[in-house]
């Protein structure tokens, strides 16, 4: 589209920047904050070739939302944000305006776009609160309007002031002039201002008057600031156009300056032309002054009596303080060298301005305090500039006792010196770092009264090393300061900040001090700066100090820490602030913590990159080993909270020597005692950063969480580097290092969605094996802010009504912060999404991550072991008990599971659904395979509470809502085969669980509820026994027959005769679920009727088996008579005949798997129906039988010989043979069981036969009917008979081998030789392609052919043993069956010619076209699918084998080619080869 239509599509691109602006898609979150950016850039990008359509569209989307009608606040903000994005937008687009635009593009853009710009240069006025943004914004739009199109914006100047000069009004708008402030000035456009104004001065009113005096002034700042290099050359080659115009000006505003008000007000502009005309000054600084400069001389006379105080105007002193400061500022832009006169004029009046400006006593104020601090500001810089070491008013600014705005100027100041240094010659930062000192002590002063002013916590103390002592800073406050100065600290302390993150040399540099010395004075400096990160009153504050923080983590700025141990230093401060931080960050103090968690994220890319310079130096560092524990005897049970920490805000000491207070748990740290007498600070550092970033992994924010996941590579990659330093495991230093790595990577990828990511987080928390002091006490924590939330999601909106207060304060939480984290505040408002998100999430996060903190608790002590449940011969070996921790109830893992499942049945009005839907789908899908154990006994003990003492069940509303949560919970646990659950699923029986439910659910009627339970609880035991083998049982046998016994209870069959479709519809699907679970029971099960009923065992058996065999004929008679229904109606759904064939596909295999285990007490009941009058009940007995026999000829042998024994009669059974060599039991099956099933059933006689050596009589018996029932010798063996089917399976089992042997070598030939590269084999003209020529494919096909042919012949020796003995009986029962269809006379004449009678081709050519038919041609045609190449040919190799079969088989037939043409030229090779064939 761009490149058929460019003008719709750049319409369309302006068309999605508007729609995805805040006003349009309303509060932004990260993502469409990253899609406006995009739209941003790709607009930029099309304006450099479609500027004119890019503008146009831009300045239209600026006019209506300046158009728009708003209400409310955060509409307001929507507004002001979007128009702050169109202005960026524009500014860009007009910065990179193509210089060939042409003159109609110029007038659209001040017709246009120059209305609305002046709209906010001109309406914004004081008021609103974002009046300063989106002018400064309006004003770079027109800043680069103006570059490309300065006469356009000129014009609109030049036209106001001649409008203004005719104009009789008093109150003018005066507007349009005041774009001179806004414009892009070069020198030559400042000679066409000062010209134009300087023609049309007198004539202005003195409002307009007034107006172009100021304008002017800060268009010469602009010309100066932007093209300093112009101003400088000013001086080096004067410019005597300019210094006339600026003459011209000086002289008619030194007319107007009348009285002692003009003069104020045109004093600043005055020295500014005068700074214009440099011969002037030269000519004024002499002793004889010309007459026409007289003038100026007088105004430098009176601008120093002013100055001195003796002007007689507190107005004209002020006045001419500006106008010096102009002087200074103007004077540093020039070079000493080029021009010393206006130094000496800067000398001459400095002295006085400093005196004026700074003095504290007597501070400089004109009733503005931003534009005094400017013009301090300016002063002290520009003072700077001229004279950097003499730095006596330097001093003056750093004095305690100064007002705190002297402290704001000489911060800003150097800020500036450190961020401006546009000119070689200016003066860099270096010579102020003599007063390092004194900027650290002010800003702990500043940071002390800001944050004491916000009433926040106490400053922390950043624990001293053993070589300093602690520098208490002199802090004496007997009050609290006032609003108002508070107000002022926060400034200077934001100023103060930026200072550090400018140049952090400033405050880190430490003249003449020891490294002790130094190293504290860092560490109170990054101290101060880490109390601030998390200051949420203060957000502008807290993020220019997380900047400062990431700079002073820069490789340069670590080595200046402490030079003199720099490595020792970095582990001690980085890591006390880490911990700091994550502290905060784990106890959800912070607003911004997505940002915090970025920002910490490049904290650690720092740590690491020093880390990587420092390796060789940490190695010789004995300390290094101490700092992280390395040789010592450290559990990982203890917890960071074993710290010492006598306040909130207290970071550990790491003071060897320092007492610890011991917290919860056992003291492991204090073992650290061993290696150097406390816990290392790095060890503790790295715990809390653990906990931070686990406990974001369940944060609702997406953004959040893939942050953190991000972080743990750079955990790893510090591991990587430590363990390369000291030639140990990374996994000394990280336990759950390849874990860490899996999350870092998964945070590469986005996610589908938050669920999707959660349960990719899920999964990976499941596979922490190595429990932590981290990944433990962020299992700890989060626990108990989940136990906070629950109780507010459960209280709710009780606790909302009963706590107003508490509640808005989270209401104001929440529309802070991106990420709610519901457990911070006092309440909870579920109408807010990502409240009940969090709490599911951290559900999840304590479910997966549950397995390690049992794994951590159970490691405490010594584990108790089980003796091995059930029979001996069915266990697979002892297995650890977890009774005991399951036992103990006060254990947080078992407390979590208790409230886990009673959530299960939450009946919460506005949120039970939602919780009893995650509760289930948690437990179920996402647990930790470790606690599947005490899940079961935790499930069994509950549900065994639903039956009262004699064992009858208490039948409840909440009861039956347990059981089916349980249901879903277990199929979902065993279903779901989660990594690990084998070990664990075993480990506790559910052999009392499972009756438990199934007889809690039989008594629930037949409503419709009730069947839909007993369903899936139906589909439960299937599961179950599919993982049979991962589970226990205690009697296992005894077990499952009561579980038949309960189940073929609930089989309907035609019994219910509801009238309800849907009911019918859920009876057959409880009828397919309960024969699906008794199919799976019954495999390999022997009946185990009921003791006590005084019956002989075996006759009690046969009975039971009688029980079932019945109910389950009398279920496929149902099935029968219903298709039987559906035959004749014809109405009804093909749905219902689905369900009826797989009830009744699930009742034989039922019926196989009851018969093949109980042989000996049901096949005196079964065997009768073999020669049953229905034929229907016989083809269902042989079905059985069939099925028997595939599963003895899957399992050699079952638990019990008796069941081998079984088989071997049932195997002697189907091999039976007559006198005759007839097999009556064989033949039946095969006259009876469906083709659908001959596959399996060829199978299972060529196996069984084989091992009996009798599959030559199974092979002649079915050859010979085969051919018996032939018409003629082209049809035999071509149909999907079963004796092809027996034919094909011989070959494919006995002949693979030969075959492989044989093919590969010549297939390769043909795929890969360089000969056959390019060869055509195509011989249908049909299907030729143009550049092929037809006789040389067929020269092609016949040589392939003849090679193939020849070496299949030719491999007559290699043929297998087995292929030959069918291949015989083929032969032996075609000569038979054919003489058989013979009259006796012509038998005994001559056999032979009664066969060539009936049969141009004689039993030979009969072997040899089967044996091509279903053997060689098949492998020759899919030579992949046969498994001799290892990929399919190319399509021309697939068709030239195709075609070669077609030739072969013709060979084998004693067939010519008749029917297709193309065929025909192959006929003579098919007929030289008949000879060769029958050899």
């Amino acid at each position: 589209m761009a490149a058929h239509r460019p003008v719709e599509w750049v319409q369309a691109v302006v068309s999605r920047f508007d729609e995805q602006l805040p006003i349009k898609t309303g509060q932004q979150n990260t993502h469409t904050k990253v899609s406006t950016e995009h739209n941003k850039e790709c607009l930029i990008n099309i304006s450099k070739y479609k500027f004119s359509l890019v503008i146009s569209g831009l300045t239209t989307i600026l006019k209506n939302v300046n158009n728009m009608r708003i209400f409310g606040e955060a509409a307001e903000k929507n507004l002001y944000l979007s128009q702050l994005i169109i202005l960026d937008t524009l500014e860009k687009c007009l910065a990179g305006q193509p210089k060939d635009t042409m003159r109609l593009d110029e007038t659209m853009l001040v017709k246009q776009l120059l209305p609305e710009i002046c709209h906010f240069l001109h309406t914004c006025r004081e008021g609103n609160q974002h009046a300063a943004e989106l002018r400064n914004s309006a004003s770079g739009v027109l800043f680069s309007l103006s570059c490309n199109n300065f006469n356009a914006v000129f014009s609109r100047i030049s036209t106001r002031l001649q409008e203004l000069t005719v104009c009789s009004e008093d109150n003018v708008d005066v507007h349009d002039i005041e774009l001179l402030q806004y414009i892009n000035v070069d020198c030559a456009k400042l000679k066409r201002l000062l010209k134009e104004t300087a023609f049309k001065f007198k004539a202005l009113k003195k409002v307009a008057q007034l107006a172009v005096i100021n304008s002017l002034e800060k268009a010469f700042w602009n010309w100066v600031e932007n093209y300093p290099d112009e101003f400088t050359k000013l001086y080096q080659i004067p410019q005597t156009d300019m210094a006339e115009c600026a003459e011209k000006l000086f002289d008619l505003v030194d007319g107007f300056a009348e009285s002692t008000k003009r003069k104020a007000a045109v004093w600043p502009l005055q020295i500014i032309l005068l700074i214009l005309c440099p011969e002037i000054i030269q000519d004024i600084s002499k002793d004889v002054v010309d007459e026409n400069n007289m003038n100026k001389k007088l105004f430098l006379d009176s601008l120093r009596k002013a100055l001195a105080g003796h002007g007689g105007s507190r107005q004209l002193t002020e006045s001419a303080a500006i106008a010096c400061v102009k002087l200074c500022k103007a004077s540093t832009y020039i070079n000493w060298e080029d021009n010393s006169v206006i130094f000496l004029l800067v000398q001459s009046m400095v002295v006085d301005l400093k005196n004026l400006l700074f003095n504290p006593s007597k501070p400089f104020s004109r009733g503005s305090q931003p534009a005094d601090v400017d013009l301090m500001i300016d002063c002290l810089v520009s003072c700077f500039r001229i004279s950097p070491h003499n730095n006596q008013h330097f001093k003056i600014c750093l004095a305690q006792n100064s007002p705190s705005t002297f402290h704001y100027v000489l911060v800003n100041s150097l800020h500036r010196i450190i961020t401006n240094s546009a000119l070689d010659w200016w003066p860099k930062i270096d010579a102020v770092y003599c007063h390092s000192v004194e900027l650290r002590n002010m800003f702990g002063e500043t940071l002390h009264k800001a944050v004491q002013g916000c009433g926040a916590h106490p400053a922390i103390r950043m624990a001293p090393s053993l070589t300093f002592k602690e520098k208490v800073t002199s802090l004496k406050f007997k009050e609290k300061p006032t609003d108002l100065e508070t107000r002022s600290y926060k400034y200077l302390l934001l100023s103060m900040v930026k200072l550090i993150h400018a140049d952090p040399k400033l405050l880190l540099c430490n003249p003449r001090k020891q490294g002790p010395e130094t190293q504290g004075s860092t560490a109170e400096l990054i101290t101060g700066l880490v109390q601030l990160v998390p200051q949420s009153h203060m957000p502008e504050i807290a993020q220019e100090a997380m900047e400062a923080l990431l700079v002073l983590h820069q490789l340069d700025s670590i080595d200046l820490w402490n030079p003199d141990a720099p490595v020792e230093t970095f582990w001690e401060i980085s890591s006390q602030m880490l911990f700091y931080i994550c502290k905060k960050l784990t106890s959800h103090q912070m607003l911004s913590s997505t940002e915090i968690l970025k920002w910490l994220r490049e904290i650690l890319i720092c740590r690491n990159k020093f880390l990587l310079k420092n390796k060789q130096a940490d190695r010789s560092s004995c300390h290094f080993l101490f700092l992280y524990g390395v040789g010592c005897d450290v559990p990982s049970s203890g917890t960071a909270g074993q710290m010492s920490m006598n306040h909130e805000e207290l970071l550990p000491s790491c003071t060897p020597g320092a007492s610890l207070r011991k917290g919860k748990g056992n003291s492991s740290m204090d073992s650290a005692a061993g290696c150097s007498g406390t816990p290392p600070i790095c060890r503790q550092a790295q715990t809390k950063l653990e906990v931070a970033l686990y406990m974001f992994l369940w944060s609702p924010d997406t953004e959040a969480v893939l942050v953190a996941m991000s972080c743990f590579r750079h955990l790893c990659e510090e591991a990587d580097i430590r363990c390369g330093v000291d030639e140990v495991s990374v996994h000394n230093f990280l336990p759950n290092y390849n874990t860490f790595m899996e999350f870092a990577s998964v945070s590469n990828m986005m996610s589908t969605g938050r669920a999707a990511l959660q349960k990719r987080v899920m999964a990976l928390l499941r596979r922490i094996e190595h429990p932590t002091a981290g990944n433990t006490e962020a299992w700890e924590d989060t626990h108990a802010k989940w136990e906070q939330a629950t109780k507010l999601i459960l209280n709710y909106p009780k606790a909302k009504m009963e706590d107003g207060q508490a509640a808005e304060s989270l209401h104001k939480t929440i529309v802070k912060r991106r990420m709610s984290h519901v457990s911070g505040g006092g309440s909870i408002d579920l109408s807010d999404t990502d409240s009940l998100q969090e709490w599911i999430n951290m559900t999840g996060f304590l479910c997966a991550l549950g397995g390690v903190c049992l794994q951590q608790r159970s490691n405490s002590g010594l584990a108790t072991y089980s003796p091995p449940m059930g029979p001996v011969s069915e266990r697979k070996g002892s297995m650890i008990s977890v009774m005991s921790s399951e036992g103990n109830a006060d254990t947080p893992v078992s407390k979590f599971m208790d409230r886990l499942l009673s959530l299960m049945v939450c009946n919460h009005e506005k949120v039970g659904l939602q919780i009893r839907t995650n509760v289930k789908d948690l437990v179920g899908l996402e647990l930790s395979p470790a606690l599947y154990p005490m899940l079961f006994n935790k499930l069994k003990n509950t549900i065994s509470k639903f039956f009262d003492s004699q064992g009858q069940v208490l039948l409840t509303d909440t009861n039956t809502q347990f059981v089916e949560q349980t249901i879903a919970i277990m199929k979902n646990l065993l279903d779901n085969h989660t990594e690990g659950s084998s070990e664990h699923l075993g480990q506790a029986s559910i052999e009392t669980m499972m009756l438990n439910l199934v007889r809690y659910v039989r008594v629930l009627g037949n409503m419709v509820h009730a069947i839909q339970i007993k369903t899936k609880l139906c589909q439960l035991v299937e599961v179950m026994m599919a993982r049979r083998d991962d589970l226990s049982f205690c009697q296992e046998m005894k077990f499952r027959n009561k579980m038949v016994e309960y189940l073929t209870d609930w089989v309907m069959g035609t019994s219910n005769q509801a009238a309800d479709d849907d009911v019918k519809c859920l009876t057959r699907d409880l009828d397919q679920a309960s024969m699906e679970a008794v199919v799976s029971l019954l495999a390999g099960l022997p009946l185990q009727p009921e003791e006590g009923d005084g019956v002989e065992l075996m006759e009690a058996k046969s009975q039971l088996f009688l029980k079932y065999f019945t109910l389950f004929m009398n279920l496929l008679n149902d099935c029968s008579e219903v298709e039987d229904e559906n035959a004749q109606t014809g109405g009804r759904k093909r749905g219902m005949s689905r369900r009826l064939a797989s009830l009744r596909h699930c009742t034989v295999l039922a019926m196989s798997n009851l018969l093949n285990a109980n042989v000996d007490s049901g096949l005196m009941h079964s065997i009768g129906l073999g020669y049953h009058k229905d034929l229907q009940t016989r083809a269902t007995f042989m079905e059985v039988l069939t099925k028997i026999l595939q599963q003895g000829t899957e399992f050699d042998t079952l638990a019990e010989t008796v069941l081998a024994d079984r088989f071997e009669r049932l195997v002697e059974l189907v091999t039976m043979m007559g006198d005759q060599g007839e097999l009556p039991i064989a033949m039946a099956l095969a006259n009876v069981v469906p083709c659908s099933q001959w596959d399996e059933l060829a199978r299972v006689l060529v196996t069984l036969f084989d091992s009996r050596h009798l599959l030559y009589q199974l092979l002649w018996n079915m050859f010979s009917k085969e051919v018996e029932l032939a018409d003629s010798m082209q049809t035999l063996f071509r149909g999907n008979s079963l004796a092809s089917k027996i034919m094909t399976f011989c070959f494919k089992v006995y002949g693979a081998t030969y075959l492989q042997k044989l093919l590969d070598p010549l297939l390769r030939i043909v795929i890969t030789s360089t000969d056959w590269q390019h060869v055509s084999f195509e011989v249908d003209p049909t299907r030729l392609e143009q550049s092929e020529s037809l006789e040389e494919n067929q020269r092609n096909l016949l040589q392939m052919t003849e090679k193939f042919f020849h070496a299949i012949i030719s491999s007559s020796s290699e043929f297998p043993p087995q292929l030959r003995s069918v291949c015989h009986c083929l032969y032996q029962a075609t000569c038979h069956s054919l003489l058989n269809k013979a009259t006796v006379k012509e038998k005994k004449e001559n056999k032979k010619s009664v066969v060539s009678q009936r049969f141009p081709q004689n039993s030979i050519g009969a072997v040899g076209s089967a044996m091509f038919l279903r053997f060689i041609n098949p492998a020759i045609v899919s030579p992949y699918e046969a498994g001799i190449l290892d990929k399919k040919p190319p399509p021309r190799i697939e068709r030239g084998l195709k075609l070669m079969s077609k030739i072969l088989q013709s060979i084998a037939n004693h067939v010519l080619f008749t029917k297709e043409e193309h065929m025909r030229p192959f006929n003579d090779f098919v007929k030289s080869n008949f000879d060769a064939a029958r050899r």
